[in-house]
């Protein structure tokens, strides 16, 4: 009953933590590092559950399970942006299932070896989500442009659409970000199957 209440905690937790993970719809100077930033809190939230749910059934398949419980809350939750006027595309969903089916696919290819799957499973998962993430955001409407279209003077100045200034931080926030997802994923990864053996 433990792990059971365990796997239902971290998925709520899971979905609290990235709430916010998918509004870098609020365009300030620093939405690429945002992004960044954002896309690795998601790919290490997602597969430390995700890891703990496939190695405490040892079914493939309960990753994705998984994403898609952090999926639906997070919809759900994000539904409140909808309740205050804005329109549901201009809140943004961070994508996990396709990582998640990585996930799975890692653990299933390899026989159910834990091992395998902390290696490859974290590195595709950490790797695949900021990808899957920017895709997600291209096909969305255009952030800033709505942002000003539905002004809401309730929000606090920190929360204010401003114009993006020319020069990114970051060159490429995707690469930058795959790249510390794939190596802090191995990390959690490996914690997700640790908190089996307690």
């Amino acid at each position: 009953c433990t792990h059971y209440l365990f796997i239902v905690v971290v998925a709520v937790n899971s979905t609290l933590l990235t709430i916010n993970a998918g509004d870098y719809i609020f365009y300030t100077d620093w939405a690429w590092t945002s992004y960044t930033v954002f896309s690795i809190s998601q790919t290490l939230m997602l597969v430390v559950g995700a890891t703990y749910y496939l190695t405490f059934t040892g079914v493939p398949g309960t990753a994705t399970y998984y994403g898609l419980i952090m999926t639906v809350y997070t919809w759900v939750a994000k539904g409140a942006w909808f309740a205050l006027g804005y329109p549901y595309d201009f809140i943004v969903t961070p994508v996990w299932l396709p990582s998640a089916m990585l996930l799975d696919l890692a653990y299933w290819a390899t026989k159910k070896n834990k091992h395998s799957l902390i290696l490859f499973g974290g590195v595709l998962v950490g790797m695949s989500l900021p990808l899957f993430n920017m895709v997600n955001l291209i096909t969305v409407a255009d952030p800033l442009e709505t942002a000003f279209k539905y002004p809401r003077p309730t929000l606090p100045p920190y929360m204010t659409p401003i114009e993006p200034q020319v020069g990114k931080f970051y060159n490429s926030p995707v690469a930058l970000g795959a790249g510390a997802g794939a190596v802090l994923s191995v990390t959690f990864a490996t914690l997700g199957c640790k908190l089996n053996t307690w």
